[in-house]
């Protein structure tokens, strides 16, 4: 650019800004005061967008984000939070959110976008999602020693007519030993009670005032009385296979597929 040029556009700019830029002498050009602010502000400026392209880069190759994880069983959230703080030193890039009002409905949630991840015990049929099988495990009958049925072998579906069940939460349908074991051989138990804090369950428990059904690993963190005993939920036992579900458009996100290989990781060995 001719010296002319530059000197016609550097006028219109500060035509445009209502002050000078420059103190202009033949062989020297110095920034005003209010020039000094715009370098400032320019620089300031620039540095902005370039951390937002930055940020849009890490998006756009999917090494960062937010994951929004549920499950449709609240027994499987007691070993996610520590999870979660693993995720946060690892991969501090990466957000994990607990969505607890998507439980039960998970698979939807997934599908509307709601959530990023669920976990679930049956394959959902859908072109749209993408599962991974992660562990198998089986769920007991927990109850005192001295409870009517604390000598049985194992617990047939005839002898939940006649208890009071302790479960976390309704709808029934998302209780795997009414909808796996009892439904099927339609028995409904005398009394079903709604507990959502494990701990006050246990506690109930321990008074013999009923019988809650959980696999072992949700029961590792808490602290178990001596009085209470597990039994086998049928003959061959009551057992699941547990998945995580997430959108096929998302499996090849890198935040994403860093936060599945360490679940199952983590997860594998149930």
């Amino acid at each position: 650019m001719t010296q002319s040029a530059l000197s016609h556009q550097l006028r219109e700019l500060e035509g445009r800004l209502g002050f000078k830029v420059f103190h202009r002498t033949r062989y020297k050009w110095e920034l005003t005061e209010e020039g000094v602010a715009l370098y400032t502000l320019a620089n300031n400026v620039l540095s902005v967008i370039e951390k937002g392209f930055e940020a849009i880069e890490e998006i756009k190759t999917g090494s960062k984000g937010i994951i929004k994880i549920s499950t449709e069983c609240y027994s499987f959230y007691h070993n996610i939070p520590k999870f979660i703080q693993k995720i946060g030193v690892l991969y501090p890039e990466i957000d994990v959110e607990l969505i607890l009002e998507a439980t039960h409905q998970p698979i939807t949630k997934l599908i509307s976008h709601d959530i990023d991840i669920a976990l679930v015990t049956s394959v959902p049929i859908n072109d749209l999602l993408c599962s991974k099988k992660l562990f198998e495990d089986e769920i007991f009958a927990v109850m005192h020693k001295e409870h009517s049925l604390s000598q049985e072998p194992y617990l047939q579906p005839t002898h939940f007519a006649n208890i009071h069940l302790i479960i976390h939460s309704f709808p029934l349908e998302t209780v795997s030993v009414y909808e796996h074991f009892l439904k099927s051989n339609q028995i409904m138990p005398q009394k079903i009670s709604a507990i959502p804090l494990t701990e006050v369950s246990l506690e109930m428990i321990n008074a013999n005032m009923g019988v809650m059904c959980m696999p072992k690993w949700a029961l590792q963190s808490l602290k178990i009385s001596k009085d209470i005993v597990l039994k086998k939920i049928g003959r061959q036992g009551l057992k699941r296979t547990h998945y995580l579900v997430i959108r096929e458009q998302d499996r090849n996100k890198k935040y994403i597929s860093d936060f599945v290989l360490n679940f199952e990781e983590d997860f594998s060995d149930f």
